[in-house]
């Protein structure tokens, strides 16, 4: 008989038990993967993994311990257990450490509705080495495109359970399925690179690839000429590609490990006003088909949709029960982890109040100055909110892109910046961040 996740989970805690441990939850994740990397109109690589991975945490009053394996035989399991009380009875005392109570487990769910997994055939290895090669047919048609240094499909499975001695046991299936595609534009020190994919829940949601590889081979063409834009204040549009990683500052500002830790600029900031009074942030883990999508989070609590911050006002932190507890709070159901690792806040999926603008009139708005449309690097003080990070995009005059920039910094205060934000209303709603491009005045640009 095979064994599932929910069998060798059930079969940790026994080992856990017998192995002297006076609490216990264990997560089990198997999954398989294809991926095809083709180059040059041939087949450059592809691979098929399938992995079953384990952990286990058991508790001995106020201690624990964590072991992880990709070994499932019974004999396995029990060393795990014996070795995780071993480590237990060494370990120091959390007080704000335990699973969850009986009274603050989901009980029910309804998983169909999320539409986590897609239940159509697994594409075969040829079907997905023929969406790769049609990306990058497209993206060497775009006239200016020199190669395409990858282009690649991919499908994935993967089942998750949870299973803890306070009587949850919860598991679920995802599916995911991809098409990417890098290509070059310019030659010699000329060159630059631009991307493009996508990635769905279901393979119908899917754009097509030729899409996929026109799109990468466009942005890479337009960048080419880049140089260094002027050093002063100007407004900045963060693009709708790399926004959310601005709104990504403000979930890490207002995780409840950083609040705990007292190590965020938010900490004193409850109740206040951090956003545009117009602007909330929704955080909806019931979206179907949506990667981060989950009935109950990694302690059994269920997840729910919350405002993080409404009307500009912040109203909570994001909590699991280890930092509520230090916080003398509740848990906001948002506790994640891996096999190898204890529990940890984590947001699931966010969607920013939209604006009634067009990217197009935000840059018109704007006037002068930067569309920024990649980044890289980062330099974030987690209790200052002092925000430096490098960036490319165009330059835009009169409220028309002029030309291409690179090798640039922009700065600013991430209090202050989020206040600024304008949004527009070209966010990609299938995405777990749903966040728009966002105009923000008065940045410290550091080019020429």
């Amino acid at each position: 008989m095979t064994r599932t996740p929910q069998n060798i989970s059930d079969e940790l805690l026994d080992a856990a038990r017998r192995a002297g441990a006076e609490a216990a939850d264990a997560i089990v994740i198997d999954g398989s993967s294809v991926s095809v990397e083709v180059r040059g109109g041939a087949l450059e690589h592809a691979e098929r993994s399938e992995a079953t991975d384990l952990g286990l945490r058991v508790f001995l009053g106020k201690r624990q311990a964590i072991v992880s394996s990709s070994d499932s035989r019974p004999e396995t399991l029990k060393a795990m257990a014996e070795r995780a009380v071993a480590m237990a009875r060494e370990a120091p005392e959390d007080p704000f450490t335990g699973l969850a109570e009986p009274d603050q487990l989901i009980t029910d769910w309804d998983m169909d509705a999320l539409e986590l997994f897609d239940t159509a055939p697994e594409p075969s290895a040829e079907a997905l080495m023929q969406d790769a090669l049609a990306a990058e047919a497209a993206a060497l048609e775009v006239a200016g495109v020199s190669q395409v240094s990858d282009a690649a499909s991919a499908y994935g499975t993967h089942r998750v359970h949870l299973a803890a001695t306070n009587g949850f046991s919860g598991g679920y299936m995802r599916s995911s399925r991809s098409t990417s595609c890098v290509a070059i534009s310019g030659e010699g020190t000329g060159m630059e690179r631009d991307y493009d994919g996508d990635s769905r829940t279901f393979q119908s949601d899917l754009r097509g690839p030729a899409e996929i590889g026109r799109t990468a081979g466009e942005r890479a063409v337009q960048i080419v000429g880049a140089r260094k834009p002027q050093t002063g204040s100007f407004p900045v549009v963060f693009d709708e590609r790399i926004s959310s990683s601005l709104i990504g500052h403000l979930l890490a500002a207002s995780n409840g490990a950083a609040i705990a830790r007292g190590a965020s600029w938010l900490k004193e900031s409850l109740g206040q006003q951090v956003l545009p009074s117009h602007l909330s942030l929704i955080e909806d883990p019931h979206r179907p088909r949506i990667s981060g999508s989950r009935p109950f989070d990694a302690e059994g609590l269920a997840t729910h949709r919350r405002a993080i911050v409404e009307d500009g006002v912040l109203t909570g932190w994001t909590l699991d029960l280890s930092s509520a507890r230090k916080l003398e709070m509740s848990s906001t159901g948002n506790a994640a982890r891996g096999v190898s690792g204890p529990p940890s806040p984590s947001n699931w999926n966010l969607s920013l109040t939209p604006g009634d603008k067009t990217r197009a009139d935000l840059l018109r708005d704007m006037g002068t100055g930067l569309l920024v449309t990649s980044m890289i690097g980062s330099t974030i003080n987690p209790n200052t909110g002092d925000y430096s990070r490098g960036a490319s995009g165009f330059w835009v005059e009169n409220g028309e892109i002029t030309h291409p920039v690179n090798e640039c910094t922009i700065a600013g205060n991430l209090r202050d910046m989020l206040m600024r934000i304008i949004p527009a209303n070209d966010a990609r709603v299938y995405l777990s961040r749903v966040v728009p491009s966002l105009l923000i005045e008065g940045m410290t640009l550091a080019g020429n």
